[in-house]
């Protein structure tokens, strides 16, 4: 990759690479390397973020949601590496640091509740100090990538054939919207349908609820990513399909003969980052190198 250097950060460059010091201080580097060199490729802070804003405005994210640019860097702040997770942990935020990443799209939002201090005592506080420290920015769409067509929910039916809509459509296009109800193309079994949810998703296991009687054929799926009891429930569908449900969410659905498949909150989201990379390599017109996390995982696991 071709690469132009100012004079100040050629002779920055050039006492760094020669110094002993370099060489053993691996932040130093990753400094040097994230901030001093204005590649070619790349792009302003300001200009990513309207892109990600066009691509999903903030505006669709549900009220009690914290989205849009969180963490700032001082201008000028240049994105070369767009880092995609689910979630913003300190071992996410250090590969993200080790991989030189300017902007982290982190799902869910690190920053939801007020801060009245920040400090080394909590993770969440240490992520943010260690952010603004590196230089790295920090942007959070969560329920705007949900509703928006061809997004999250979308995403996660898209294992199955059949007619789509939003089981809550946004007053302005039907088309968006919280939650996903598949009418299926033909009738299948509970067992196919596990496994085309584990397929998709790519998961050894998942948890099942079943009605008594067990449903034999299944004609309708309502699914929601992440936590969906309060967006399912009662919704008229023979299948639920979400990441996670309460204990009497559950009994709810199965006692009124419905079958749910939790698969725990983040599988049914993190994929879709697949999706997203090429979109958001396209719509940056290449000048970004899009990675995906890859320490970031669910917390729970079934043994």
């Amino acid at each position: 990759m071709s690469f132009v250097l100012s004079s100040q950060c050629r002779n920055t460059k050039k006492l760094f690479y020669n110094s002993p010091v370099f060489k053993l201080n691996l932040p130093i580097k990753r400094y040097i390397q994230r901030n001093c060199c204005v590649f070619s490729n790349g792009m302003d802070l300001e200009e990513v973020v309207r892109i990600l804003e066009s691509y999903a405005s903030p505006s669709l994210a549900e009220s009690w949601d914290n989205v849009g640019l969180l963490v700032e860097p001082s201008h000028p702040h240049h994105v070369r590496k767009l880092f995609l997770t689910n979630d913003l942990t300190e071992k996410v935020l250090d590969e993200a640091d080790q991989r030189g990443a300017n902007l982290i799209l982190s799902y869910h939002p690190p920053i939801f509740s007020s801060i009245k201090r920040i400090t080394q005592e909590t993770w969440k506080n240490r992520i943010l100090v260690k952010a603004i420290e590196n230089r790295i920015a920090i942007y959070s769409p969560h329920t705007s990538y949900d509703v928006i067509k061809g997004g999250v929910n979308d995403w996660l039916i898209s294992c199955f054939d059949g007619n789509v809509k939003p089981i809550k459509p946004n007053n302005d296009d039907s088309e968006s919207g919280i939650g996903r109800i598949c009418e299926l193309a033909r009738p299948l079994s509970v067992s196919k349908i596990i496994e085309n949810v584990k397929d998709h998703l790519q998961l050894i296991n998942l948890r099942v609820a079943y009605p008594n009687p067990r449903q034999e054929m299944i004609s309708s799926i309502a699914s929601c990513a992440g936590s969906g009891g309060s967006v399912l429930n009662d919704v008229e569908a023979d299948l639920y399909l979400t990441g996670e449900m309460s204990h009497h969410e559950v009994l709810h659905a199965v006692g009124n003969k419905r079958t749910v498949l939790l698969c725990e909150h983040s599988n049914t989201e993190r994929g879709f980052f697949d999706e997203l990379k090429p979109k958001l390599h396209s719509l940056m017109d290449g000048k970004v190198e899009i990675l995906i996390s890859k320490t970031d995982q669910d917390p729970l696991i079934i043994v």
